[in-house]
């Protein structure tokens, strides 16, 4: 272990993701990184979630010179189909009766970029989601109580959001909130932060 391991910045100004890095204990600051997370055309999914995560990390490499920069990004995948951040109660509903019954595949993405040594992690998890069938009513129900807006996929795991689901399965559950753990832990491992230590 390296016996002053550089200061770690998140790169997001998500609530959910703070509270994820907060858990491991670790001395963080937070930065919301200005970029452009539009789409490129015919983007696949996969690319989309990796290029924002890497983006967003390199996005305040100017501002910080010897830190780990950790940035994440996620979407939701239906039938193909990339779900974002419903933005309102009634996306939020179209969402969720899209979902019923159905599997969601959640890609979350991690970038650890070390600004001292140029040195970077760029890692995917992937989460399927199987949705239990959900009346008009339960959905509606679950919006007015759990208010997911801001969450991909309409829901938030971390809070009533898996009653929504009939089973789930994956490498890394933290994923499902936007942060995957497991691969972190790992990374910072490899740059010297041992979160047991």
């Amino acid at each position: 272990m390296h016996r002053n391991p550089p200061k770690i910045i998140l790169a997001s100004s998500s609530p959910y993701r703070r509270a994820l890095l907060q858990q491991l204990g670790l001395s963080f600051d937070w930065v919301a990184p200005e970029i452009d997370e539009s789409r490129l055309k015919n983007e696949p999914p996969e690319q989309l979630v990796t290029r924002l995560a890497r983006q967003k990390a390199e996005a305040l490499q100017g501002q910080f010179s010897n830190h780990l920069l950790i940035a994440s990004d996620q979407v939701a995948v239906l039938n193909g189909q990339v779900l974002g951040k419903p933005g309102s109660s009634a996306h939020a509903e179209v969402q969720l009766k899209n979902c019923s019954g159905q599997k969601v595949t959640f890609l979350t993405s991690l970038s650890v970029l070390n600004t001292k040594t140029n040195k970077r992690h760029l890692e995917l998890d992937r989460y399927v989601v199987e949705f239990r069938h959900l009346s008009d009513a339960q959905i509606k129900q679950y919006i007015k109580r759990d208010n997911p807006i801001d969450c991909a996929g309409s829901f938030k795991v971390e809070g009533l959001g898996a009653a929504l689901f009939k089973r789930h399965h994956g490498n890394d559950p933290s994923s499902l909130i936007g942060l995957p753990i497991i691969l972190l832990c790992s990374a910072l491992l490899e740059e010297g932060v041992d979160v047991l230590a």
